[in-house]
């Protein structure tokens, strides 16, 4: 193919910068407070989840939303990402048996343009646990 790309081409392909850029800099947020990186970008039952990480004896799945205002990224977590986002969970942890007696939770990261990424421990609950 040659020429300019389609526009919703162009538009995915640019989402999909963003995504990358906002988990690395969530990463790098969650590493200055102490967090090590298990796992990024795990796609797992039919969901993903961005970001796995572990400080002591807790692991931390994390979902990073990146919008222009932070605030509008913590609207992006509708029930059905919440629901894929658990399956995903639960699967990562059924197939990772090191990780018995741990304790979980579901954290997100939200950023904004020009904003320091937002850290939010224990934002929603992991269905079925």
């Amino acid at each position: 193919m040659t020429g300019p790309l389609p526009d919703r081409v162009a538009r995915r392909r640019a989402a999909y910068r963003r995504g990358h850029r906002a988990e690395w800099l969530a990463l790098a947020a969650l590493m200055l407070k102490g967090y090590w990186p298990i796992g990024r970008r795990v796609s797992i039952a039919g969901g993903e989840i961005d970001l796995i990480v572990r400080r002591w004896s807790t692991i931390a799945f994390v979902e990073v939303k990146a919008r222009p205002r932070r605030e509008d990224a913590r609207e992006a977590i509708d029930a059905a990402k919440r629901r894929r986002f658990s399956r995903a969970v639960r699967a990562w942890i059924g197939r990772n048996a090191w990780c018995a007696g741990m304790t979980f939770r579901a954290d997100a990261v939200f950023v904004g343009l020009r904003e320091w990424p937002a850290h939010v421990a224990d934002a929603f609950v992991i269905e079925g646990l």
